[in-house]
């Protein structure tokens, strides 16, 4: 599942949550004006494939994530 934000960021509290652990930032090769956040351990947790956040960044990204845009990005 992705979580999309693009007026207001997330707390890492609220980031945390969406994706089930500690947050890792993926940035994309494909879409430098996104920012991805995905759990830091999802390969280790078994979590599963996520084929659109995969798409979206252009390398394998397991679990849900959180595309953070415009304003929403965190500096």
């Amino acid at each position: 599942m992705i979580h999309v934000f693009e007026k207001e960021a997330p707390t890492l509290e609220k980031a945390q949550e969406l994706v089930g652990g500690l947050v890792e930032m993926v940035r994309s090769p494909i879409d430098t004006e996104i920012q991805v956040l995905v759990n830091e351990e999802g390969l280790l947790k078994g979590m599963p494939f996520n084929k659109e956040a995969t798409e979206l960044c252009g390398t394998g990204i397991v679990g849900d994530a959180v595309i953070l845009k415009g304003s929403a990005k965190w500096t």
